[in-house]
Order: C-alpha cells, then structure tokens, then sequence
C-alpha cells in the first residue's frame, strides 16, 4: 500500500499521540539548530528540509485527489 518511504514517514506520524510528537519534533529542532554546524552538517539539513517539503507537498497533493 506504501509507494515510497515518505508515505511511510507521513502516516507513522499521523499516528503519533502528543507526547510522541512533541518527542520528534524535539529531535528536528535538535538537528537543526546544532551550535557545531559545518558545512556537512548545513548539507544534510539542506537535504533534509528539502525532502521534508517534497514528501509533505505529494500527501497534500493526494488529499486533494482523493477529496475531489
């Protein structure tokens, strides 16, 4: 039923309770505000985010299909 690895993010995340996504979301902003940035560390939030924004626009995208 998954296509790809996003949709799985997506919807192991929709099931989430609150402490469990305030636990992740905890972790991203540990992620991406790291004192210690270099430039492969800025690289793979680059990628990250990118990734992020991709997969969170394709479930938008299918919502939309499916409620049309």
């Amino acid at each position: 039923m998954l296509n790809s690895p996003k949709l799985a993010i997506l919807q192991r995340l929709e099931e989430l309770d609150q402490r469990q996504m305030d636990e992740v979301l905890g972790y991203i902003r540990q992620v991406l505000h790291r004192p210690d940035s270099t430039s492969d560390h800025q690289s793979f939030k680059r990628k990250a985010l990118k990734e992020i924004r991709q997969a969170l626009r394709k479930e938008k995208k299918q919502e939309v299909r499916v409620a049309a």
